[in-house]
C-alpha cells in the first residue's frame, strides 16, 4: 500500500504511538517534516515528535517510517493490510554509521584516529534524509569538520570522489577519512552558500563565466561512472509524482512533461555535477570558494547543470518575496552567459524540467498550503517551457 498520504495523514500518528508502545512511551505531539513518494516503489517520510517516556522525561524526537522492506532487524508493523518500517532517529538500518555520527564520544574517538583529535566534540544535525543521508557539523578545539553519513557500501568511493576533484583543481571540500560503516570526514569550506549570499545586500556575487569555468574544470576522469540521466529525461518521473499528490493536476503535469520530451535537444556527454544550484556553491568575496555535495558527480550534459542552478534560482525568487528581484537578475544574467556557451532553446526546456521537478518539493516537505506553491511552480515550469518554444521559433534571439 503507497498510497501518497500513508505516511502524512492521521494513520501517521496511530503507527507511530504503535511503535512508542513497545517502549512504554506516549505520543505528545508530531508532525510530518518530509515525505517522499516514488509511485510503484514506496514512499518515506519523517517526523518531528514530543515524546513522554516512563521516567516522566519528555524529549523532541526524529522517527522516519517506510512502505520498502527494510533491511533485517528494523520494526515492522502490520496490520494485514499495511505493512510499515519505523525507526527513531538515528536508528537508521540503511544509515548503520549514523548512531556512531550522533555520539560525541565515537565521533571524537574517529576523530582521534584521522589525526583530527581536539577534546569533547559539539555535534548539530545540518541535513537528515532517511535512507539516503545524514550531515552532522563536528566542532572540537581543533576546528570544525563534517561528517557525512552514507550507505557503507557508497563510502570508499565518495571518499575517492572527493581526492579526485581536490586533485583537479575543484574547490571540493577535503576528504579527511572515513570509516567502513559509511561516515566520510570532510573538511569545511571558506564562505558562505550562494543562497547565503543572496540574502543580504550588495555583497559581490559570481559571474556567470565563474560558474562556467568552475564546471569545466570537472575532471574526465568523472566520466568513467554511470551516466546520469538528464533532467528531461525524468520529466515523465517527476510529473507523476506531482500527479500522484495532486490529481487535478495529472493532465497538467503529464503535458508538461510530453512536450520537454519531445521538443528538447541534447548536447556531449561531459563530466557533471549532477545536482547543481546556488545551496551546493560557496562564494568568498564575490569569488566561487566551494562545491557542495559531489556524491552524484559524473557523466552528462551540461545542460544540466547550469538549467539546475537557473532552476533554482527562479524557484528561490517565488520563495523569497523580498530579494525576488535581486535573485531573478542574478539568473538573467547567468541565462545570458551560459546562452553563449549552448543552445538558448534547450537550455530553458531544461531549465522547465528542472522546475517541474521542483513542484514535488512542496509536498516533500509538508509545507502549509502546498497545493497552491505546486501550482504556481507549474505555472513557472510553463513560462521556461513557452520561453523555450519562443527561441527555438526565433522569436526571441539571443540568450
Amino acid at each position: 500500500m503507497t498510497r501518497p498520504d500513508l505516511l502524512t495523514g492521521s494513520d501517521a500518528g496511530e503507527f507511530l504511538r504503535a511503535a512508542l508502545a513497545g517502549a512504554g512511551a506516549d505520543l505528545l505531539s508530531w508532525r510530518t517534516r518530509q515525505v517522499e513518494h516514488q509511485p510503484g516503489r514506496g514512499a518515506t517520510a519523517a517526523y518531528q515528535a514530543r515524546v513522554r517516556w516512563p521516567d516522566g522525561r519528555t524529549t523532541e524526537e526524529r522517527f522516519a517510517a517506510c512502505t520498502r522492506t527494510p533491511p533485517e532487524g528494523t520494526l515492522l508493523l502490520d496490520d494485514g493490510d499495511t505493512r510499515l518500517a519505523v525507526w527513531r532517529f538515528p536508528h537508521d538500518p540503511y544509515l548503520p554509521g549514523l548512531r556512531a555520527a550522533y555520539d560525541p564520544e565515537a565521533v571524537a574517538a574517529a576523530l582521534a584516529d584521522l589525526g583530527l583529535g581536539g577534546g569533547p566534540v559539539r555535534l548539530t544535525v545540518r541535513a537528515y534524509r532517511p535512507r539516503r543521508r545524514a550531515v552532522l557539523e563536528a566542532v572540537n578545539d581543533r576546528g570544525r569538520v563534517f561528517v557525512k553519513v552514507v550507505r557503507p557500501a557508497r563510502v570508499a568511493a565518495l571518499h575517492e570522489r572527493h581526492r579526485l576533484l581536490a586533485a583537479a583543481g575543484v574547490p571540493a571540500p577535503q576528504s579527511l577519512g572515513f570509516t567502513p560503516d559509511g561516515l566520510l570526514v570532510l573538511a569545511a569550506l571558506p564562505g558562505r552558500t550562494l543562497r547565503e549570499v543572496l540574502r543580504g545586500r550588495n555583497a559581490p556575487l559570481p559571474d556567470g563565466e565563474q560558474v562556467l569555468d568552475l564546471l569545466d574544470r570537472l575532471p574526465a576522469d568523472l566520466t568513467r561512472q554511470p551516466r546520469r540521466a538528464s533532467w528531461s529525461d525524468r520529466a515523465g518521473h517527476y510529473a507523476t509524482v506531482v500527479g500522484a499528490a495532486l490529481p487535478t493536476e495529472t493532465e497538467r503535469c503529464a503535458a508538461l512533461a510530453e512536450a520537454i520530451g519531445n521538443e528538447a535537444g541534447t548536447g556531449p556527454v561531459v563530466p557533471v555535477h549532477g545536482d547543481f544550484y546556488e545551496s551546493q556553491l560557496h562564494v568568498l568575496h564575490g569569488r566561487i570558494s566551494g562545491l557542495l555535495d559531489v556524491d552524484t558527480a559524473g557523466p552528462g550534459d551540461r545542460l544540466d547543470d547550469l538549467a539546475c542552478l537557473l532552476g533554482h534560482l527562479s524557484v528561490l525568487a517565488q520563495i523569497d518575496q523580498a530579494r525576488s528581484g535581486a535573485i531573478n537578475r542574478l539568473g538573467a544574467r547567468y541565462l545570458t552567459s551560459f546562452a553563449r556557451r549552448v543552445d538558448a532553446a534547450d537550455l530553458r526546456y531544461r531549465v522547465a524540467a528542472v522546475v517541474l521537478s521542483l513542484a514535488t518539493g512542496p509536498y516533500r516537505v509538508q509545507e502549509p498550503g502546498w497545493p497552491a506553491t505546486t501550482r504556481r511552480r507549474l505555472d513557472l515550469a510553463e513560462r521556461w517551457l513557452a520561453s523555450a518554444r519562443a527561441v527555438g521559433s526565433g522569436a526571441v534571439r539571443g540568450g
